[in-house]
């Protein structure tokens, strides 16, 4: 009978570690996921409260660069290496936007 339990046990044992080999990795996701198409409505002229309107908060306002917006994006699928991000800037010269950067990574 004890060689019965331990062949039991042995076989818990490796179907745990098998088990634990099966590890579920969450999506993560953070920041202002833009569509394309919103993005390619912000013009240069509009204004603060038109930009906010249209995009949202900005993910960073940096209280140094009064006159930059970040919306910053962030996901890495829980299967893949690889994550992607994404930045769009807004440049403002006083009230109205003069530029926008647009990057992407992955």
């Amino acid at each position: 009978m004890t060689r019965r339990r331990h062949v039991a046990l042995a076989a818990c044992c490796i179907f745990g570690i098998g088990l634990s080999a099966c590890v579920y990795r969450i999506d993560v996701q953070q920041g202002n996921y833009l569509e394309p198409e919103t993005i390619e409505q912000v013009e240069p002229g509009m204004t603060r409260s038109q930009v906010r309107f249209l995009l949202g908060t900005p993910m960073v306002a940096d209280p140094f660069h009064a006159d930059r917006w970040d919306y910053v994006y962030y996901f890495k699928p829980g299967k893949r290496r690889k994550p992607e991000s994404r930045r769009f800037t807004v440049f403002f010269e006083g009230d109205s936007v003069a530029r926008v950067e647009n990057t992407a990574n992955g």
